[in-house]
């Protein structure tokens, strides 16, 4: 009789930009005797660096870290095609770690491998650039608008101040013919490995004056120049996005460098909020302060014994 297999367990650390995350997983990684997962879906990008807050060689302590500097920015790459991939390198982690971590702040890319993403039609490429040529020109409201005309049940969910999620909702209606909530399914996948999910948080004026020192730090690292060499790629959906987006409009004359500046910290405070926002909404996370580590590794060694003795 051959003995059972011993559980496998896809640990997920989530939390807003500037929480803490890295170094929370660095440490997790280590005592684990594991690798990382990226599910921050611009931290893809290889020319995307200063502006993604990808962690540094130094910050990664030798420790694996897939998905970071993992495509061009000329390749399009969505969170279907992320599921498929992350499947296929954990399912060949497995062999090797009882344990492998997963940690980012894209909620969407984070659900694809916790949960199954929905399958959604083919859109056409000119259809996408059509819509984001609008958003830039006049802004998202006229979006939101025909989304509420094309598809009110989805609009009534949609993130509205979330432009890629407006601009895909919207492909897929211009596309297809049918609304976007028609392909979306409320199903969740089995996954061979059990899932704990962890959220990590701060006080919000903690958290608030992390984002702006980050922000400063960016800057003095080379934020205006990994723009402007950028630029001529800004339609690109990961461009469509805090940090890139409001140095575009400067270079554009919109408003001034004292107003760029104030617009990035602004707005990277309030994606902030987006994101903590999100996970409270869409999954079971058990949130932590980055400084709790005696709490965080009770709870995952907790997750293993009952996960281990069929409790969960």
């Amino acid at each position: 009789m051959s003995a059972t297999p011993s559980p496998r367990f896809l640990i997920v650390v989530v939390g807003p930009t500037a929480v803490g995350k890295t170094d929370l997983c660095v440490r997790l990684a280590q005592y684990f005797g594991t690798e990382i997962i990226s599910a921050d879906s611009r931290q893809f990008y290889q020319e995307m660096s200063i502006g993604t807050a990808k962690p540094t060689q130094e910050e990664q302590q030798g420790i694996r870290h897939h998905f970071v500097d993992s495509h061009p920015i000329t390749e399009t790459y969505n969170a279907g095609a992320y599921e498929q991939d992350v499947l296929a390198l954990a399912g060949q982690l497995f062999q090797q770690h009882e344990a492998v971590i997963l940690t980012g702040g894209s909620g969407l890319y984070v659900r694809a491998v916790t949960d199954g993403m929905d399958e959604m039609p083919e859109a056409d490429t000119a259809v996408r650039e059509n819509l984001t040529a609008r958003y830039q020109q006049e802004g998202l409201q006229p979006l939101l608008e025909q989304l509420q005309e094309l598809d009110p049940t989805y609009y009534e969910r949609v993130d509205k101040a979330n432009p890629q999620r407006v601009i895909r909702a919207l492909e897929v209606c211009l596309s297809s013919g049918q609304p976007y909530s028609a392909f979306r399914k409320a199903g969740t996948r089995e996954r061979p490995f059990h899932i704990i999910k962890i959220g990590l948080t701060r006080d919000r004026q903690e958290l608030y004056e992390r984002i702006d020192r980050r922000m400063d730090l960016m800057l003095e690292q080379g934020l205006l120049e990994e723009a402007k060499s950028l630029y001529p790629y800004r339609a690109h959906n990961a461009l469509q996005t805090v940090g890139y987006k409001e140095i575009f409009d400067y270079l554009e004359g919109q408003y001034d460098w004292e107003e760029a500046v104030r617009l990035l910290k602004r707005n990277s405070r309030r994606y902030a909020k987006r994101q903590l926002t999100w996970f409270h909404k869409h999954a079971d996370y058990t949130w932590f302060h980055p400084g709790q580590w005696d709490e965080i590794l009770r709870f995952i060694r907790q997750q293993m014994q009952d996960a281990a003795q069929g409790k969960v």
